[in-house]
């Protein structure tokens, strides 16, 4: 049997990247046969009714998601070439069929961002506007390459396809338009003479909606030509030996097409524009965020998953727990009611004992033994700090403090905090045997693979590494503070005083951890009783908690964050210091660099009195960010903290959200965040 998690492949040290793309192209590949797993009804059924209870959703919250689920878009979590109208679930389908001998006539129905195996398209994304109303594209697939641009023309979806210089093969594809419904959405589709004839819902008189393209214009061969290609919608198709656009609504030429592309381009580059220096990282952020959103018709939302590559190869979506709050603070510069659904809906698959799981994908599968970094309340208090919108503190409050009360009850040790995974009593969780282990307490930390952990002990009574972290006390008592906050807010004093005395006394714990001989705080292994001298990212994270006295925060910075043989250099911050014996792995979370870890350390160094290393940490960032979104439109999971790459391993995607983090710091420095990046006051 396959067992496949998001993490469970990157346990053992220097195993990861060519088993990590295997094993997503072989499940993405059984599912699509349907070879995947088989799951007892009941059994499904008795995940899938296992979800938090969070409370009903409130009309605040209905509306955003009604705003968001609305109009032509990049919904389709398969293709990003797939356009489809919300709430009717009407889809047309982008598709290129070979024609050389070669490759035996094959057919790309499905194109994604960076897939990696053998033999699979490139595609280099362009801009995507929030709402979809402009996207671009480049693809090359077998000596082929084109572009795809759509645009919205008052209700209407327009799109260009356009053949670029430099194919190679001997023959020109036939791009394919088909067109039909996803999800089950009621209606059909009949072919005519040179158009498809779209009826929308069952209602009666039906709702036609005409879908044209210029397929003769781009003289290959008349638009009611068959073709063999392996799809059962009615489409129109032409050889791309030119321009060829589709239209839906009514008849347009091709200059009327390129006209209302061109209208919708400019405006969201005049978007951008008015931005000033930051235009590179807003169009990043807005791009990486557009094409990365995706419809879920199971719960009817829309999410933003890390990527389209990941989400396929867990079944539909998957959602991880800090990766999504991550999600939500990078849409609040410019979707609010994105960054709210990612906010809430990851709340939403709080588990009955009252976490968020590491991970939740189709069919209530999730970790019900282990949790990840508690990053939502500073999120949430961020969020609202920029909008104001008081219901969504309301919506969020209740599955944020049951969060909260469930790390200090079943995570304490010693009255420390540590990583854990809960074994009895706990459902099996599909393609994941990490429940009740020691990788799985690993795996709560985020860090998959971390070397701060190889000599840690797993306790399988108590399910705790015996670990004193000094990064999960920090975000822990950055939540209680958060949390307080919100508490004020909501007029809740009683609420409000227990988190703040939970949080004090957490900090005072975390306070026993500063080491004067190092310099800075230490995890402390409570299994030996000594501290551990390997120094990570997270050792910085009381700044975060404001644990560190101003004196020690200084120490903190000049001897560690400022130090050339740790953390400084070209590019910062490795995940690992770069005179630990683990950094030259750069293997995943030993010596990568990661957007979430420069992100939390920058909301540290805001804490304090240190401006100058705060803009040089930002600016340094940024550059990172920048090399590989101005060369290949990448935005990594991660990067190589000796070249600054993130192309040099496949276990890195290519266009994970996060990445983008690495420019949002840059973003929040020059101050047009406003209060959203500050820690609880």
């Amino acid at each position: 049997m396959l067992k496949f998690t998001k993490v469970s492949l990157l346990l053992a040290t220097g195993f990861v990247s060519s088993f990590f793309i295997f094993a997503q192209s072989v499940l993405a590949q059984t599912q699509d046969m349907g070879l995947g797993h088989v799951v007892a009804p009941t059994t499904a059924s008795k995940l899938a009714g296992e979800a938090s209870d969070a409370g009903a959703e409130s009309a605040d919250y209905k509306a955003a998601q009604r705003r968001l689920a609305q109009g032509w878009n990049t919904w389709d979590v398969h293709s990003v070439t797939t356009h489809v109208l919300l709430p009717q679930g009407l889809a047309i389908h982008v598709g290129m069929k070979h024609n050389t001998t070669l490759y035996g006539d094959a057919f790309l129905a499905d194109a994604l961002i960076g897939r990696l195996d053998k033999g699979a398209e490139v595609v280099t994304p362009g801009p995507h506007a929030w709402d979809g109303s402009y996207t671009d594209l480049s693809g090359e697939w077998k000596g082929h390459k084109w572009r795809v641009e759509s645009a919205h023309d008052g209700d209407d979806l327009v799109l260009l396809v356009t053949p670029l210089a430099g194919s190679t093969a001997s023959l020109p594809p036939t791009v394919v338009f088909s067109v039909g419904f996803l999800w089950n959405r009621p209606g059909s589709t009949m072919k005519g003479e040179d158009h498809i004839e779209v009826a929308i819902g069952r209602a009666e008189p039906a709702a036609w909606v005409p879908v044209y393209c210029t397929c003769n214009v781009a003289g290959a061969f008349p638009s009611h030509t068959l073709i063999e290609v392996p799809i059962s919608e009615p489409y129109l198709a032409a050889n791309l030996v030119g321009q060829v656009g589709v239209s839906t609504g009514k008849r347009r030429s091709l200059d009327e097409i390129r006209a209302a592309i061109e209208r919708q381009r400019k405006e969201y580059e005049q978007s951008i524009r008015v931005t000033g220096k930051n235009a590179p990282i807003i169009d990043a952020i807005e791009t990486t965020l557009g094409w990365d959103t995706i419809y879920d018709p199971s719960k009817e939302r829309v999410i933003s998953p890390v990527s389209r590559v990941w989400s396929v190869g867990w079944g539909g979506y998957v959602l991880f727990d800090w990766d999504t709050f991550f999600a939500a603070t990078l849409a609040g510069i410019g979707a609010r009611d994105l960054a709210y659904s990612n906010t809430i809906e990851i709340l939403r698959e709080e588990t009955p004992a009252g976490f968020v799981p590491n991970y939740a994908r189709p069919g209530g599968w999730k970790s019900f033994d282990r949790s990840e970094p508690p990053v939502g309340a500073i999120t949430v208090l961020g969020l609202y700090r920029k909008f104001h919108d008081r219901w969504f503190l309301e919506e969020t409050f209740v599955p944020l403090v049951k969060w909260n009360r469930w790390w200090a009850e079943h995570r304490d040790i010693q009255g420390y905090l540590a990583w854990g995974s809960d074994g009895e009593n706990r459902p099996e969780n599909l393609d994941d045997d990490a429940r009740g282990t020691r990788a799985g307490a690993i795996l709560e930390s985020g860090l998959d693979n971390s070397p701060m952990y190889d000599a840690t002990t797993y306790n399988p009574e108590s399910h705790l590494l015996e670990f004193a972290d000094v990064g999960l006390m920090s975000l822990y008592t950055a939540d209680c503070d958060a949390l307080a906050e919100i508490a004020d807010a909501l007029a809740k004093p009683a609420e409000a005083m227990e988190l703040r005395e939970r949080g004090a006394r957490y900090r005072a714990k975390l306070a026993t951890l500063w080491d004067d001989k190092a310099g800075i705080f230490l995890n402390r292994d409570l299994h030996t009783g000594e501290n551990s001298l390997r120094l990570s990212p997270t050792n910085f994270y009381p700044l975060l908690a404001k644990a560190a006295t101003p004196e020690q925060a200084k120490t903190m910075t000049e001897r560690h964050l400022k130090n050339e043989k740790e953390f400084w250099g070209e590019w910062v911050i490795p995940s690992i210091a770069r005179n630990d014996p683990a950094f030259g792995d750069q293997n995943y979370w030993r010596g990568r660099i990661w957007g979430p870890m420069n992100y939390l350390v920058y909301l540290g160094l805001s804490n304090y009195d240190n401006s100058e290393v705060r803009r040089e940490f930002a600016a340094k960032s940024y550059n990172l960010f920048l090399k590989e979104w101005r060369e290949h439109g990448h935005v990594h999971e991660n990067y190589n903290a000796v070249t600054g790459t993130g192309d040099d391993v496949t276990s890195s995607d290519r266009f994970y959200h996060w990445g983008a983090l690495l420019g949002y710091v840059e973003y929040m420095e020059q101050g047009a965040a406003g209060d959203a990046p500050k820690t609880a006051r």
